[in-house]
């Protein structure tokens, strides 16, 4: 089987590459991305391409199923950008698997595109996926699920899977996803102050709860997603669900009450005056989001994590002490090749 992944350097794309490519299942592997990296894994090669304007088919020409993970995360400020890329770049993909006649897309859908549920108890792939209307990550990939929706029925002859993450997280990509997050607010030289010991605090907030995964695990989860008969939607996260006290006592901090509304006013604050580039709906997201039940990616896929979700922030902590990133431009430490590949 030969697969195509797009937008292959990332977070998700790093893991998913090095998944496939130590498939003997996998003859080869394709990486598409807006730069080529420097890092050359056995059995793959590297195109420039950008799903928002280049030609797809040619690159999905005779594969055997292509993984959709190419995603925009900024800039926060302007939706249109977003839009135009994580949309309708989106919808170009699904277009060009069909078009060049693929028999399997795998796209990478999030958590992020529940409507707001329980914190509770866990939901499974069956519940409503709206999004929450405040954050554009949320809208966006609420939207290229009903675009899906109508793209099945179009196309039967297309097996599809839609995966349903939950924060993933790996010592790799810390560089990344702090740049992101955080921005000017957390330099490289704090970032590596990212001690336990130097937390002063958790924010003990009604709704801050969460799941969490590890790069290697999401990894293989898109490897059975993509090498098995399966298709429709797959929740994936790992134990244990994520709670102000159990972050503070990871860390070694106090927990202090802190009211929703608080936490989002400091965010929204904070980029207002450009200090951090998260915007305050993604905090709003995150307070909402219900905790998903992996047990049909457990039973169908066959998946099992080998992290633990206290883990996968360990791994992340240890990033942000030593950011060595890998040698893909949205992984890099190197500042200016993180600028070139965010920009849109």
């Amino acid at each position: 089987m030969r697969v195509v992944v797009v937008g292959a350097t990332g977070n998700v794309g790093t893991s998913v590459v090095a998944a496939l490519a130590a498939d003997p299942a996998v003859s080869s592997v394709l990486g598409l991305a807006r730069r080529e990296p420097e890092w050359r894994p056995a059995k793959v090669e590297w195109r420039q391409a950008d799903i928002g304007k280049d030609d797809l088919r040619q690159h999905f020409a005779g594969a055997g199923a292509v993984v959709n993970l190419a995603w925009l995360f900024q800039p926060t400020r302007d939706a249109v950008v977003t839009w135009r890329n994580n949309v309708l770049g989106g919808i170009r993909v699904f277009r060009a698997v069909a078009d060049a006649g693929v028999p399997v897309l795998v796209h990478a859908s999030s958590v992020g595109t529940y409507s707001p549920g329980p914190k509770d108890r866990r939901v499974g792939e069956d519940w409503p996926t709206h999004g929450w209307p405040r954050a554009a990550y949320a809208r966006e990939k609420a939207y290229l699920e009903r675009v899906l929706d109508a793209y099945e029925r179009e196309h039967p002859d297309i097996r599809v899977v839609r995966m349903r993450p939950s924060f993933v997280f790996k010592r790799e990509s810390a560089v990344e996803q702090r740049r992101l997050f955080a921005g000017p607010f957390l330099p490289n030289r704090v970032a590596r102050l990212a001690r336990p010991e130097l937390v002063p605090f958790v924010p003990d907030t009604p709704g801050l709860v969460f799941q969490a995964v590890h790069g290697d695990d999401i990894g293989e989860a898109y490897r059975l997603a993509v090498t098995k008969d399966v298709s429709g939607p797959f929740n994936i996260a790992a134990d244990p669900v994520i709670e102000p006290a159990t972050l503070a006592a990871l860390l070694g901090a106090r927990l202090v009450k802190v009211p929703g509304p608080l936490l989002t006013g400091m965010v929204a604050a904070a980029w207002r005056l450009h200090l951090v580039p998260a915007s305050p709906g993604l905090v709003d997201l995150v307070l909402r989001l219900p905790l998903m039940d992996a047990g049909r990616a457990r039973d169908e896929l066959g998946w099992r994590p080998r992290h633990t979700a206290l883990d996968a922030l360990r791994d992340f902590a240890a990033g942000l002490r030593d950011p060595r990133g890998m040698d893909t431009p949205p992984l890099s430490p190197r500042p200016e090749e993180a600028k070139a590949s965010a920009a849109p």
